[in-house]
């Protein structure tokens, strides 16, 4: 499975699911941005376990204001709907992995 895009029209639906949810939040004009595009494309495909999602914070201002996203990229994990973990810049990819796996058995 690869990631969604999600936008405020469908944010909350994705999140609040059963299973955990990464949320890439990223710009078209971030560098770093772009460099995380084929990592995260990747753990989305390799990690069944979660849904990968992806805010562009330039369509979707507001939902980046709702999580205090100040820079990007900005990773959050969101389990039943609530943030559990968060990556606050570009990360490899077995970090971002990490990350994750750490919360799959809470």
């Amino acid at each position: 499975m690869g990631e969604k895009n999600l936008t405020d029209n469908n944010f909350d639906e994705v999140v609040g699911g059963k299973k955990p949810v990464l949320v890439d939040f990223w710009a078209p004009w971030c560098g770093p941005c772009q460099m995380m595009m084929p990592i995260v494309e990747e753990v989305a495909k390799e990690t069944k376990e979660v849904v990968v999602g992806k805010v562009n914070i330039d369509e979707n201002p507001k939902l980046a204001e709702k999580y205090n996203v100040m820079g990007v990229p900005t990773f959050l994990l969101f389990k039943e709907g609530k943030v559990v973990d968060q990556i606050v810049e570009a990360v490899s990819k077995e970090a971002l992995v990490a990350t994750i796996k750490k919360h799959l058995d809470k």
